[in-house]
Formats: C-alpha cells, sequence, structure tokens
C-alpha cells in the first residue's frame, strides 16, 4: 500500500492574500517565498520536502470543482499510483497529472468532498 510521507502544503481562500501574508511575516517571522506564500522544510525530510503554507483569493478557482475554502497537499512517492489507490477506494480524480520542474502534481475528491492534492517532489538537478 502507497502511504503518505507528510503534509505538502495547506492552501486556503482568503480576502487579501498579500495583505495576510504579510501579516503573518511581520508578526510570525514568515518567509514568504512568494507575496502570498511561504514554506517550511522540517528537519529530517527527504531530499525537497516542505510544507508550503499558501493564501488564495476568495475567487481562486484552484480548489475547482469544490466550493470548499481550504485544502490539503501531501508528499507522496508516486501520484499516479496513490490516484489510483485512492480511486479505488471510491475517491474521484480531478484532472490529469501534471509535471512541473518541481514535481508532479494530482487532485482527487475524498469522500466528504474535499479537493486533494498530491505532490511527488523532484530531486535537484546539479549543474553539469
Amino acid at each position: 500500500m502507497h502511504k503518505v510521507r507528510g503534509v505538502g502544503g495547506l492552501f486556503f481562500k482568503c480576502n487579501n492574500p498579500e495583505k495576510l501574508a504579510t501579516w503573518y511575516k511581520e508578526h510570525m517571522g514568515f518567509e514568504l517565498d512568494a507575496p502570498f506564500c511561504a514554506s517550511f522544510k522540517p528537519q529530517n525530510a527527504q531530499s525537497d520536502d516542505m510544507t508550503v503554507w499558501g493564501a488564495f483569493k476568495n475567487d481562486s478557482d484552484y480548489f475547482a470543482p469544490t466550493r470548499q475554502r481550504f485544502m490539503f497537499n501531501f508528499i507522496v512517492d508516486d501520484v499516479q499510483a496513490m490516484l489510483d489507490q485512492v480511486t479505488q477506494a471510491g475517491a474521484r480524480q480531478v484532472g490529469k497529472v501534471e509535471t512541473e520542474d518541481y514535481g508532479d502534481f494530482g487532485w482527487f475528491i475524498d469522500p466528504e468532498g474535499f479537493k486533494v492534492e498530491l505532490w511527488c517532489p523532484k530531486e535537484p538537478q546539479s549543474a553539469s
């Protein structure tokens, strides 16, 4: 059975992502990676594992097709294998697996109707 390695992120909708992120920067010491995003690397994490805190505008469609205001991102070793596993257990896959420079991503809707993002980080490429 495939297992989740960790929480890759918590994404949520809010009225003003940049203003909220600045508040967290100023009052909680967040080091922002983008105007609305911060990441945290656990001490004993594998390769590029990290947890991302991401604020999205209320009208963002990144959470579609759900109307939820938040979404979990879980780190896995194999996005497609995990999607196969959860869909066999009743979840519904959303879209196709997407590959970015920093990893593979896939999404599903869980039995309660929450959209969940799966992420398999890519090892950094060494310069030749």
